[in-house]
């Protein structure tokens, strides 16, 4: 294994975390937007229908995904930009 991949494991783990963050303030805002309701509906909410549990899902994890994709790249970058070798 690779030093500089050896190294941002810890970088990945905390910026992972902070992704996570970014993201839920993002889909909350998202959400708002949406359905003008202030919280998205989770799985067993008994009186939300199937296609706002389900639309809220689907919205929810494009969103991380997104978010987490440009925060771990990001990361590889600024690895590269300090190491010049590429972290993985």
């Amino acid at each position: 294994m690779k030093a500089s991949t050896i190294a941002y494991k810890p970088v990945g783990l905390a910026v992972g975390a902070v992704s996570g963050m970014i993201a839920g303030a993002a889909f909350k805002q998202a959400w708002k937007i949406i359905e003008g309701e202030g919280d998205a509906p989770d799985a067993t909410d008994e009186d939300r229908p199937w296609r706002q549990i389900l639309l809220a899902a689907a919205i929810q994890g494009a969103i991380f995904a997104v978010v987490k994709a440009s925060v771990e790249r990001s990361g590889a970058v600024a690895v590269r930009r300090v190491t010049g070798t590429w972290p993985g």
